[in-house]
């Protein structure tokens, strides 16, 4: 690499002046000078300081051989441009100038040296440089490679054998699409690139940085100077190297499409069954894909739970149990055994207020649950519960009440079957063997609700009034048909009866007997007959 001190001599001398300017199309160098056309709009005094700046100056015309120079450079072209001509006071400041030398070619390529006015704009300037220190031409990297040599002024030239300072040389294969490397002449060397980056961008093709960069989408190629193709520009995510070549790949959830360099998203919603659990659904990502809870559906440590049964509870009330909503009831009621989405009166009190509704007539009427009867105590309707064991007989040993219902139990070494017969385990042991079953009801079973609709009792203090009444009906019952039966033989209806009427009466008759009363046929033989 060049030290700082002379790439900073080199910059003030000659090239740095060059990164500005537009760079001379044409040029001849021979021997120790080069001559160069700088297509540069500029008048006579503005052209000679810029040669100047450029370490050379301007041209200076007079000689046979300079015309031929002159000649060779402007061929083809139609246009003019400043230099100088021998004599015409070179040494004079160009203020006080009136006109100015200029060389101008005519589109049949005849040249015309001209006097114009110093301040007119010409569309070019002729420079010309002299220079000590060359070098000598430069050997090719590699067989079947040919190189280049481009001077500081910015034309080819080839056919010298030395080279003046500030020529760029550069290597390449015939028909190549990039340059194998880069040589800049200085101090009788030449430079590889990347050079300094002051002095003509380092040799870089694009940015220098102390070494050459690439913009974006682009890489550096392996010549350290130019940029190619990043082979993972078209990529629409990344590219992994396959041996030599590379392969555009695609972020997950995405794969390659056709075309080989764009993605496309992958729907594993719909190619793939991805959402298996219950109450789950799948929702496809950018990235991949979800498994989200449906609606009426709930996440619970990482389970879906349906919520659809809370939308239809009667009293609004669900909680999940054993991993599962139900409907929940208020206080005083519980969930239907029928219809889970509704709720049923419940009591587990001997006594629970009864469930009432206003009738359109505006009177009250009350309900109770099976196995409670209506009660009103202090104005109040209350259902009581009704006790089952004290009047029936439907259980073999012995009976339990229950707030609403009752259970059969049995004695020991007797099992319940059917919820109220009592037998012996080893009876029921056999049956079961014979029938090849093993299962049975468990011990004790609650029976089933006692579903009478005129309960037996309402309570001990109803039944002692109703035994109390129906002894006092008995006893007044007895008393009248003994008293009827002593004044049977006796009774005669003489004295009120008419002769034209007979009298039928009623006897009552019970259940227990049925008996017609014998004065009934004394009665009706001792009527006189008509």
């Amino acid at each position: 690499m060049i030290p700082t001190t002379r790439a900073l001599l080199i910059c003030v001398i000659s090239l740095c002046g060059l990164q500005e300017t537009v760079h001379s199309q044409r040029g001849h160098c021979d021997g120790d000078q080069c001559v160069a056309l700088l297509q540069k709009v500029s008048d006579f005094p503005g052209a000679r300081k810029h040669c100047e700046e450029m370490g050379g100056q301007l041209f200076v015309s007079g000689s046979e051989q300079e015309a031929k120079k002159l000649r060779s450079l402007l061929s083809g072209l139609s246009a003019s441009a400043w230099l100088e001509r021998h004599g015409t006071g070179r040494t004079e400041t160009a203020a006080g100038l009136q006109k100015c030398p200029s060389i101008s070619v005519s589109k049949e390529g005849n040249l015309a040296e001209l006097w114009k006015p110093c301040r007119d704009k010409l569309d070019g300037i002729v420079c010309q440089y002299t220079f000590k220190e060359t070098c000598s031409r430069l050997q090719a990297s590699s067989g079947g490679a040919q190189v280049r040599y481009f001077t500081h002024m910015g034309f080819e030239v080839s056919d010298l054998e030395a080279f003046p300072q500030g020529t760029i040389a550069v290597t390449e294969k015939v028909d190549g699409k990039y340059p194998d490397s880069k040589h800049l002449c200085f101090e009788k060397i030449w430079l590889p690139a990347p050079w300094i980056c002051e002095v003509f961008n380092g040799g870089c093709e694009h940015g220098c940085n102390s070494t050459c960069i690439c913009p974006a989408g682009r890489t550096l190629h392996p010549n350290n100077i130019t940029c190619t193709k990043d082979p993972c520009a078209d990529c629409s995510h990344g590219c992994r190297q396959e041996g030599d070549s590379h392969v555009c790949t695609c972020f997950e959830g995405y794969r390659l499409a056709q075309d080989g360099v764009s993605c496309e998203d992958v729907n594993e919603c719909v190619e793939q069954d991805v959402c298996t659990g219950e109450g789950e659904e799948c929702f496809n990502t950018e990235k991949g894909y979800e498994c989200r809870c449906k609606y009426d559906y709930v996440e619970d440590d990482g389970e879906c739970i349906s919520t659809e049964i809370c939308q239809r509870c009667e009293h609004m009330l669900c909680d999940k149990v054993s991993g599962v909503y139900q409907c929940m009831c208020r206080p005083g009621f519980k969930v239907s055994s029928t219809d889970p989405t509704k709720c049923v009166q419940h009591c587990v009190e001997r006594d629970c207020p009864a469930r009432c509704i206003t009738t359109e007539e505006g009177k009250e009427d009350c309900f109770c649950l099976v196995g409670y009867i209506k009660d009103v105590i202090n104005g109040t309707t209350l259902c009581t519960d009704i006790n089952e064991c004290e009047d029936m007989q439907e259980c073999d040993h012995k009976c339990e009440n229950v707030f609403g219902s009752y259970r059969c139990l049995c004695d020991e070494g007797f099992k319940l079957h059917d919820g109220h017969t009592c037998k012996r385990i080893k009876e029921v042991e056999e049956e079961e063997e014979e029938d090849g079953s093993g299962s049975s009801p468990s011990y004790p079973t609650m029976a089933t609700n006692y579903l009478d609709t005129v309960p037996s009792y309402v309570k001990t203090g109803s039944v002692l009034g109703i035994t109390v009444f129906m002894l006092l009906c008995a006893g007044l019952l007895f008393f009248l048909f003994h008293n009827m039966a002593k004044r049977c033989g006796r009774f005669e209806l003489s004295s009120i009866r008419h002769r034209n009427i007979d009298i039928f009466y009623l006897q009552q008759v019970t259940t227990d007997t049925y008996k017609r009363l014998s004065c009934d046929k004394q009665f009706k033989n001792d009527l006189p007959r008509p």
